[in-house]
């Protein structure tokens, strides 16, 4: 029998290893940021073209490289920050395992030029899938400029993976700020199909944060440094009032590179607790200063993940600053200074520590629906045969989203549910339908097998959620303009997201237009939903849409999930008896009555043997 196991072609090797490091685009736009800054530019140009599918230049006035060195970068493991393995425990420099430019080469159409401050002339290189087309010397600035081409031209199968240029747009974006921030001294500039999205001279950390934020100002940003035995910390935190219901302006950088720690994210929110709602995200962007041997940086192949010697404490420490920072600007009485966190500061960090914020709404959501023992495929057939159910169109929704009136006093719904029990055993002698209101949550009717009881927050949801999908495929729902337009101010990062889903919110009712740069107004919302904040409910579905949009949901039962969410009336609305019918009516219409979007209950069934077991 002939020996099966084989050293695999180096293209192949190199593809392979590609798929590690050159995920998508932004990997690319990475890994070239990373070799600028090593190379000590003081000027960054990123150009792409179809969110980087089609073209990723990066243009810096770094050092450059000599001939020899030009070449050689491009073999697999060829560096220059590394001799030994005890050199990967104190690295500094952004790259250093020698991949990132083998294994772009491998999977695009690479051109490289470029020169050093002592040579009169510089070097061309044309690679296409690791193979070297043309070397030959070159006229060029000082500095490297490498341009990558038609990503995945060789492996169709990856480049049918990529997402649409706005999502893969959103990442080469991410890719640029977090560079960005971590090098305020450096200039950078960012193109998309030729247009300048950003234009950053350099500036101090401050600047640099406002000049990448539109809305960020130098009042509501509350610089820190605190040094102790183990790190030293520095950097912005944003005060409360300017948290989003949004994440993605988190930032945390070690040595000035960007990492993703979610156990270090909980220290820092955590240090907001009882000053912001429990769904929003406080901003910040902190920089953890700490000797390289004390961390692991070669976790991870896009080197975004670190391991620290000692992470217990550093979450205390950061734990502890954030509240230092909160407290020494917001007048609140003192707290008990006992705290655990006090051992690694030297001085008291909670008197004056912020307290809750007027604006703060307690989260009151109720779990409501319980699933019936498989017995809800008959609800259908029996609901529409009690009341000779037909399947009808409604139109007048505006009822179900207009603010209930103040809620009656306990006599008075003690009176309002009795008279509606003896109405229902009046009028089922006439073999009518009526409905009864439970603590403004269920709805409860007699069916022909017993009793049905309805969650109306579930219930209108699904409801919602299959007129929204109609909406988006086919039948766009009718905007009501509004008087007074109202201007959304969008990081980068957002408004590229609600470039995604603007098709679909348009065909929701939504009237949604550019206005300059990183500005939208909207001038009218769907005509049947009564919503008093237009920019939170736009905020809230691009919040949404970004915390869930990995899940196996399409884009647009997603987005219609999400607002289904948002406009159906809530546990502890009261509702008269023709919108209790007129929910009823709609939940028997739907597809699937028996389920929220979210896989809640809508109903169950109490059958007279069940009832009859209950009272024994």
């Amino acid at each position: 029998m002939s020996d099966i196991i084989k050293l695999l072609p180096e293209h192949v090797a190199n593809q392979i290893a590609a798929g590690e490091v050159i995920q998508r685009p932004s990997s690319i736009v990475k890994e070239l940021l990373d070799n600028s800054i090593d190379a000590g530019a003081t000027h960054i140009k990123l150009i792409v073209k179809d969110a980087g599918k089609a073209l990723v230049q990066v243009i810096d006035n770094g050092k450059g490289m000599s001939e020899t060195d030009a070449r050689m970068c491009w073999e697999r493991h060829a560096t220059s920050k590394i001799t030994s393995i005890a050199d990967v425990f104190k690295i500094k420099t952004m790259g250093f395992r020698g991949e990132a430019l083998a294994s772009i080469a491998s999977v695009a159409k690479v051109e490289l030029k470029t020169k050093r401050d002592e040579d009169t002339v510089g070097t061309f290189i044309v690679i296409e899938g690791s193979n070297t087309i043309t070397q030959e010397a070159t006229a060029c600035p000082t500095g490297t400029s490498i341009t990558v081409k038609n990503l995945f031209f060789n492996i169709p199968a990856r480049r049918n993976f990529l997402k649409s240029n706005p999502v893969e747009l959103r990442h080469i974006i991410d890719e640029f700020t977090r560079a960005a921030l971590a090098n305020p001294s450096i200039g950078f500039e960012l193109f998309h199909n030729d247009d300048l999205l950003h234009h950053l001279k350099p500036a101090d950390f401050a600047f640099r944060i406002c000049d990448l934020f539109d809305d960020k100002k130098p009042e509501n940003l509350l610089l820190f440094e605190e040094q102790t035995t183990i790190i030293n910390a520095s950097g912005f935190i944003g005060k409360p009032q300017i948290a989003k219901k949004t994440r993605g302006e988190q930032f945390i950088f070690v040595n000035n590179r960007f990492i993703k720690d979610a156990y270090l994210n909980h220290a820092i929110v955590s240090g907001f607790e009882n000053i912001i709602a429990k769904d929003q995200y406080p901003f910040y962007c902190i920089n953890i200063e700490i000797d390289p041997s004390k961390i692991d940086v070669n976790i991870h192949p896009t080197k975004t993940e670190v391991k620290f010697e000692d992470e217990r404490n550093i979450y205390q420490i950061l734990r502890a600053v954030t509240r230092k920072v909160l407290g020494e600007n917001f007048e609140t009485p003192a707290l008990d200074n006992s705290h655990e966190d006090n051992r690694f500061l030297q001085r008291d960090l909670y008197n004056n520590q912020a307290t809750h914020f007027n604006n703060i709404q307690s989260n009151n959501s109720q779990t409501i629906g319980k699933a019936s023992d498989g017995k809800n495929d008959l609800f259908k057939n029996e609901y529409a045969n009690s009341r000779n159910f037909k399947k009808q169109q409604t139109t007048n929704w505006e009822d179900l989203f207009k603010i209930a009136a103040p809620e009656p006093s306990l006599e008075a719904q003690n009176s309002m549910e009795q008279n509606a029990q003896q109405t229902l055993i009046e009028n089922n002698k006439q073999n009518s339908q009526q409905f009864l209101q439970i603590q403004q949550t269920y709805i409860a009717t007699q069916i022909k097998s017993g009793m049905l009881l309805i969650s109306q927050q579930a219930a209108h949801e699904r409801i919602l959620f299959e007129k929204y999908l109609i909406a988006i495929k086919m039948q766009p729902i009718v905007s009501q303009q509004k008087l007074f337009p109202k201007a959304i101010t969008l990081n980068a990062n957002d408004e590229s997201i609600l470039r995604e889903i603007l098709p679909e919110i348009k065909a929701l009712g939504f009237d949604v237009n550019e206005f300059g740069k990183n500005t939208f107004v909207v001038n009218g919302v769907p005509a049947e939903m009564q919503y008093n904040n237009e920019q939170d409910l736009i905020l809230d579905l691009i919040s949404n849409y970004k915390e869930n949009r990995n899940l196996a949901d399409s884009k647009h039962e997603l987005i219609a999930k999400i607002l289904a969410k948002k406009a159906a009336i809530k546990a502890g609305t009261v509702l008269a008896i023709d919108e209790m019918n007129r929910i009823v009516d709609e939940l028997f219409a739907c597809s699937e009555p028996k389920y929220s979007p979210d896989g809640k209950a809508c109903l169950l069934t109490l059958t007279m043997a069940e009832l009859a077991n209950m009272f024994k």
